[in-house]
């Protein structure tokens, strides 16, 4: 249940007018100390009341804070917290010193004197009309704020929303939102179709309108693509929309034409047929294609021309290895074509050979580049090429202020070879902008499994790269002797090949298990007793043994089944399970992932462990760690 809590501000520690965030030191009745109260509005001011709704939270570096959902400030009564106010800075052209003669005149009544008779300013020494005239102006736009930020909260407008309308639509916010309140979904961060929705309904906008129509088909197609989909056929999209949000057939079909001509959608035919493209998603598709073209085709190959045979023989002696034949294959490809994919499943040598091509590379003296989508899959390609690796974000410098990449065609990556790990995981917008940033004399080396998951955003760049045939692809298949004696990843390469993985004996220690439980609860009650009985009665290889077990206690038992219940789906004849780098994901409470060691501190890695069995810690933010 939200508390709320009134005081007096007398302090703004921070206060960022972008995105409205403050945070406000506040005087409160029958409080000794002042209290931190952590919000978003759009002005602020030291000297005004505020009112906050929200909850007491307590923050492991500033201790106990009020959180507010939802601040509102006014003007304050008593002569002290006006001229606080008004010596803030609050109304230009007033320093401490002129406010301070304002107050000592006016009293209670200085607020009063601003909104109905400020020229009685003009008798106080070092007011003349010019001052007067940016005071009036900069008074009239605090009044205009405070306005549309009580119109925007009235209908249910968070705070934060409310500062963005305001800063992107400044004084005409209630008039734009009153005339088209859909144009929220597409001009402001945060506010999606049903956010704007709501608000029309309270603004009594028909249901039937032509706004909400192309709104909805905007909206369908975004439905659309969180499935997967970059573009989709026009009929299905109508029918789609028509589910969605009940409007007739005849007025989707109508905006769909309208939402083309404004080119917000783009129509194109697709065998025949017409399919529809969100703008964005069909440039980044297009962009990616023409990126793809420019790269493959370019020439020269930055690498001078040497015996590629006994460069392999040089390699394989540095690194000391034999490598395969299809890994000395992708080596010539590597190091003859502009642009190459790499695929293969878990343990098939794709780390090796990357490590490979990146010695050859590096005696010839040219700059490696390498990224992954992820942390964590660049953390991991930096250890195990002993090379500096960032994510696709830090590389391409993403401004969080505007939501853009720093790194694009106009202001290209320096480098002759870019890896990119983990493709899989790469979606059509994020590719888009990766490849837009790469130079056209460089070469580039996607890596990636083709049968992981695809990408969480639309469309699966791997896949449709390997489909296309239009640039070299290096499949690695076989499986080396130490990845072979994971039962993981043997058990994945049957299930690839539509075989059924072979049953592990009860008594056997594996990585992979399986456990025949038909249904949710089932499998929920045999996870949970895995983690408390069996597990610890195993027989641990030597210099792996944990010294001490805690029981898992009821808090524990629950993080466990909710575990559970994400991989049952709600059922099934079977419930196969690995540790393998899984991680339990929290952002609200403090749990610990399937069964901690006794004396492990918060964020601590958990040791010693067997192999493949990796936990660890996780408290507030989301963890998602492989192993160390």
């Amino acid at each position: 249940m939200p508390e709320t809590l009134h005081g007096l501000i007398e302090r703004v520690t921070y206060h960022n007018p972008e995105n409205g965030f403050a945070v406000l030191r506040v005087k409160v009745k029958g409080r000794d100390d002042l209290v931190s109260v952590v919000g978003s509005t759009t002005s602020v001011t030291a000297g005004e009341h505020v009112e906050a709704s929200g909850r007491w939270v307590i923050d492991r570096e500033h201790g106990q804070q009020f959180r507010a959902d939802e601040l509102k400030t006014t003007h304050p009564a008593s002569a002290e917290g006006i001229e606080r106010y008004l010596a803030s800075g609050a109304i230009r052209s007033l320093g401490p010193k002129l406010a301070a003669k304002i107050v000592s005149i006016y009293k209670e009544r200085t607020l009063e004197i601003f909104e109905q008779a400020p020229d009685f300013l003009l008798h106080i020494k070092g007011i003349g009309q010019g001052r007067l005239q940016r005071i009036r102006q900069s008074w009239q736009e605090q009044k205009e704020v405070r306005k549309i930020i009580l119109f925007l909260t009235e209908h249910r407008i968070t705070a934060g929303r409310a500062v963005r309308i305001y800063r992107t639509y400044g004084h005409e916010s209630i008039a734009k939102i009153k005339e088209n309140p859909y144009q929220l979904a597409d001009d402001i961060r945060g506010i999606g179709f049903k956010t704007a929705d709501e608000l029309a309904a309270t603004l009594g906008i028909d249901r039937n309108s032509p706004y909400r129509a192309r709104a909805a088909v905007r909206y369908t197609l975004q439905d659309l693509a969180s499935q997967g989909h970059c573009g989709y056929p026009e009929p299905g999209v109508v029918e789609h929309a028509i589910k969605l949000v009940e409007i007739e057939q005849k007025i989707i079909e109508d905006a769909v034409r309208s939402v083309v001509q404004d080119g917000s959608v783009i129509r194109e035919p697709v065998e025949g047929e017409p399919w529809l493209y969100l703008a964005s998603l069909y440039r980044a598709e297009v962009g990616l294609a023409q990126s793809v073209h420019r790269i493959a085709f370019a020439a020269p190959h930055p690498l001078p021309r040497f015996d590629l045979e006994k460069a392999i023989a040089w390699v394989e002696k540095r690194l000391g290895i034999q490598l395969a034949a299809a890994q000395q294959e992708a080596i010539r490809q590597a190091c003859q074509h502009k642009l190459l994919v790499i695929t293969g499943g878990p343990g098939v040598g794709k780390t090796t050979l990357v490590r490979s091509i990146l010695e050859i590379f590096s005696a010839k003296e040219l700059k490696c580049v390498l990224a992954a989508p992820t942390g964590r899959a660049a953390k991991r390609l930096a250890e195990t090429t002993g090379r500096t690796a960032k994510t696709v974000h830090r590389l391409l410098e993403f401004d969080p202020a505007t939501g853009e990449f720093k790194r694009n065609q106009l202001h290209p990556l320096t480098g002759d070879l870019f890896v990119l790990d983990e493709t899989s995981m790469v979606d059509v917008v994020l590719g888009h902008h990766v490849l837009r940033a790469i130079p056209s004399e460089a070469c580039v080396i996607l890596v990636g499994d083709v049968d992981q998951l695809p990408s969480v955003g639309p469309g699966s760049v791997l896949a449709d790269l390997i489909a296309s045939k239009v640039v070299p692809v290096v499949r690695l298949s076989e499986i080396f002797r130490q990845a072979s004696q994971s039962r993981i990843i043997t058990a994945a390469y049957a299930i690839n090949h539509g075989q059924i993985p072979t049953p592990t004996k009860a008594e056997e220690l594996t990585d992979f298990y399986f456990v025949k439980a038909n249904e949710p609860e089932s499998i929920e009650d045999m996870l949970v007793r895995l983690v408390k009985e069996r597990i610890p009665a195993l027989e641990w290889p030597q210099g792996f043994e944990p010294k001490s077990w805690q029981d898992v206690p009821t808090c524990r038992t629950k993080v466990v089944k909710r575990y559970a219940r994400l991989m049952c789906h709600g059922g099934a004849e079977g419930a196969m399970y690995g540790f393998n780098g899984s991680a339990i994901k929290d952002d609200n409470a403090f749990c610990w992932a399937l069964m901690v060691p006794a004396k492990v501190e918060v964020g601590e890695f958990i040791d010693p462990l067997p192999p493949r069995l990796h936990r660890v810690c996780c408290r507030q933010r989301t963890t998602d760690l492989y192993g160390r």
